[in-house]
């Protein structure tokens, strides 16, 4: 499989990310560019196009776009995927991270634990939705969902 090498995240108009947000998105950034694996699938099972990948990731008219180019930035695909599948899902996310946020300073560790179990299943849940809706259009790990479901709350958080 092919991947990705670069991101950028279109966050014009978007009020400016809490500090643990932008933590989160600088994270998931630099692993997704550590480890992923992301090809566009052509006819007959060969790629579609050759990556690596340059990604660009925006919302535009309540419409989450994957716009991606070859490493010479050249344009190899646009996806526009409705962003309803997500709503719940990453309202659901954000609060459970708000808690393991907030138990992080006060609660003891197995409440922390329990919290943080919650959180990664409904990250997980993210991750296959995702997946399903790039079915035919991209295929990627469940790693490398999972960490671009992290970038799709963050450009969702000013949504």
């Amino acid at each position: 499989m092919s991947r990705i090498c670069h991101i950028e995240i279109d966050d014009r108009g978007l009020p400016p990310p809490t500090p643990e947000v932008e933590q989160e998105r600088k994270v998931a950034i630099f692993d997704l560019l550590e480890d992923n694996s992301f090809s566009l699938p052509g006819k007959n099972g060969t790629d579609a196009a050759d990556g690596p990948f340059r990604l660009a990731l925006s919302i535009r008219e309540k419409r989450l776009v994957f716009d991606l180019a070859a490493e010479t930035e050249a344009k190899v695909a646009e996806f526009h995927l409705s962003l309803g599948p997500f709503r719940q899902v990453v309202k659901d996310y954000f609060q459970i991270c708000e808690s393991y946020f907030e138990a992080v300073k006060r609660l003891p560790p197995s409440q922390i634990e329990a919290i943080d179990m919650a959180r990664r299943g409904i990250h997980n849940e993210g991750a296959r939705i995702l997946q399903e809706r790039l079915e035919g259009k991209a295929e990627l790990d469940v790693a490398t969902a999972r960490r671009l479901f992290t970038l799709i709350c963050v450009l969702h958080f000013g949504g």
